[in-house]
């Protein structure tokens, strides 16, 4: 069955997005590449985006978390634009909760987390960069999904 993997654009922060990240899931990163990093001699990077991310990669379970800052020729992402977002199926209350609580630390909370009218344990929110997560936990679908 193929996996989904997010990959999710920044201004100039998903490095430190993706350090948030990693203290939340947990892991180690399984590639960080930067702009001037690129070997190719056609294609010249700015000096003002040299550091900034080409490709960051935190695998969580059987997926991968991907993102990337975007270079200062393509112009910058909408923050505040409404983006798909992240469903993460937990394994338990517990995890959920930890997932929640975590992520959504400086962000701004649209559903706290909670019994659902659906039957599952669920909580949505917008993180401190701008990216919308669902937390859900179902033990109908434990280890079906």
């Amino acid at each position: 069955m193929a996996l989904i993997n997010p990959h999710l654009n920044f201004n100039g922060n998903a490095e430190e997005a993706f350090g948030f990240y990693k203290s939340v899931f947990g892991g180690e990163f399984a590639k960080v590449m930067r702009l001037k990093d690129i070997p190719n001699p056609g294609f010249e990077i700015a000096e003002i985006d040299a550091n900034k991310i080409m490709h960051i990669a935190l695998p969580i379970g059987k997926n991968v978390l991907m993102g990337n800052d975007v270079p200062s020729f393509m112009g910058t992402v909408n923050e505040n634009e409404n983006r798909s977002k992240i469903s993460v199926s937990a394994e338990s209350k517990e995890e959920a909760d930890h997932l929640f609580n975590g992520l959504s630390a400086g962000g701004t909370v649209e559903m706290p987390i909670g019994d659902s009218p659906w039957g599952s344990y669920f909580g949505m929110f917008r993180d401190q960069y701008g990216i919308e997560w669902m937390i859900d936990f179902d033990p109908k679908y434990q280890g079906k999904i």
